[in-house]
């Protein structure tokens, strides 16, 4: 499926690096989605796993009484990813004008992105290299809600409806050949806001 180039246009064009220029140290979620989000995290993901916090920032939603083998978190702001006490290593890299991304073929175990990936204006190069730095059977997890920063944020994800929003992920993660068992689990919390996951596994 070819996606129309519209679809990722964004009402400001200029470059990233000036937007997330200062640190901006708060969460995007509710607290009870970000809990949400953090007891999935603590289903799918094993101590002996080396994880990738794709689009990082200065908190990860690890659960804080699990311990992973390594983290790594990139990101586009230096001050918080040396405030996020979970990641092992940092680097600042911007997606967006270098979509390919600088560790070795079937480097991780797991992948997360969370609440970002609307911001990517090549996804379906970033799910490329996604795969390839995967190992066999590793997972990608891209879990979205419905709050944004509207200036950055590509058309597809302001114009369409949340099960579009998952159909658009779904397809980024299925147009890579390279992955199976993808699937949407939603785990909103009732009084909060929405959490929609979308898990790949690398075949």
């Amino acid at each position: 499926m070819d996606l129309p180039d519209y679809l990722f246009n964004r009402q400001d064009e200029s470059d990233d690096e000036y937007f997330y220029a200062l640190p901006r140290l708060v969460t995007h979620i509710d607290d009870e989605t970000i809990t949400a989000l953090t007891d999935y995290y603590r289903e799918v993901l094993s101590p002996d796993q080396k994880i990738l916090d794709l689009m990082s920032s200065w908190i990860s939603h690890l659960p804080e009484d699990k311990s992973y083998r390594h983290v790594t978190g990139l990101g586009m702001n230096q001050a918080e990813l040396n405030k996020n006490p979970r990641l092992d290593d940092r680097l600042v890299h911007n997606l967006n004008t270098h979509p390919e991304v600088p560790f070795e073929d079937e480097a991780f175990d797991a992948i997360l992105i969370a609440v970002s990936v609307q911001y990517l204006k090549q996804p379906l190069k970033v799910f490329t290299e996604i795969t390839r730095i995967l190992k066999p059977a590793g997972i990608c997890v891209v879990a979205m809600s419905h709050r944004l920063f509207p200036t950055k944020a590509i058309y597809a994800f302001q114009a369409t409806s949340a099960s579009d929003r998952v159909h658009l992920v779904t397809h980024y993660m299925q147009q890579t050949g390279l992955m199976d068992e993808v699937e949407f689990i939603d785990r909103s919390p009732v009084s909060a806001d929405p959490l929609w996951i979308v898990r790949g596994r690398k075949n």
